[in-house]
């Protein structure tokens, strides 16, 4: 009954010298990765700000937009929004200087969709009271969100906005279908040279792992520092 997993070749599983002696080309790729997902969720945040604002307008010529962005962003596979970027859009003569900026542009547009529903969402989450309060002290919109709505909305979307972040370190992988030398091509640089795919796509995934370990340490750590003055 159980001859088939005897009959696997445990020793081909996971090479660990293998994946020490490629660690280097690995890193190199992290960094790669790295710069993709922190410019990729600085400039979402700051679009999917102004797109969650407008989605919350009354003036329907801007929350129109907004809902149908964050509609065709959430509804659409990343992947096949940057082939999108980086094969279609030269057929326009529009055409990207690296694959990196396609990537980062991709992802930054892709995922701004989901930080306008989160924004959005934890700005409505704010008790009418403080919009009362600040609309009392003759603040017109722009300070109230400054000064008011936008410290507290923080707190709310620290959170999903944590998740957000991993999921695009995540989604830098499919940088690689656009030959962006991220985390994942150099794994499967390594594994085209020594067919050992399954360690380094291991590897790989241990590297991710450790990485989303480490930004949820300090996403604990944040909601920690802003529960406390809560509790006080």
């Amino acid at each position: 009954m159980f001859d088939w997993f005897n009959q696997i070749h445990w020793e081909h599983l996971f090479n660990p010298e293998l994946a020490l002696d490629s660690l280097p080309l690995l890193i190199e790729g992290l960094q790669i990765t790295m710069i993709i997902s922190l410019f990729s969720m600085l400039f979402a945040l700051l679009f999917g700000l102004v797109v969650g604002i407008a989605r919350m307008s009354k003036f329907k010529l801007l929350s129109f937009p907004a809902r149908a962005y964050i509609s065709f962003m959430r509804g659409t596979p990343l992947l096949v929004f940057i082939f999108i970027l980086y094969y279609g859009l030269p057929v326009i003569g529009i055409q990207f200087t690296s694959p990196i900026v396609a990537a980062i542009v991709g992802i930054s547009l892709n995922f701004a969709g989901y930080n306008a529903e989160i924004i959005r969402s934890a700005i409505m989450s704010v008790p009418k009271g403080q919009w009362e309060a600040a609309e009392s002290l003759q603040m017109n919109y722009f300070q109230m969100m400054r000064r008011i709505i936008i410290p507290q909305a923080t707190r709310i979307a620290l959170p999903p906005t944590f998740s957000i972040f991993m999921d695009i370190i995540k989604g830098t992988s499919l940088a690689s279908v656009i030959t962006v030398h991220e985390l994942l091509y150099s794994a499967r640089i390594v594994a085209g040279r020594t067919y050992e795919s399954m360690t380094m796509y291991i590897a790989a995934a241990l590297i991710y792992w450790i990485v989303c370990v480490i930004i949820g340490y300090f996403q604990q750590r944040l909601e920690a520092r802003y529960n406390r003055y809560i509790s006080n």
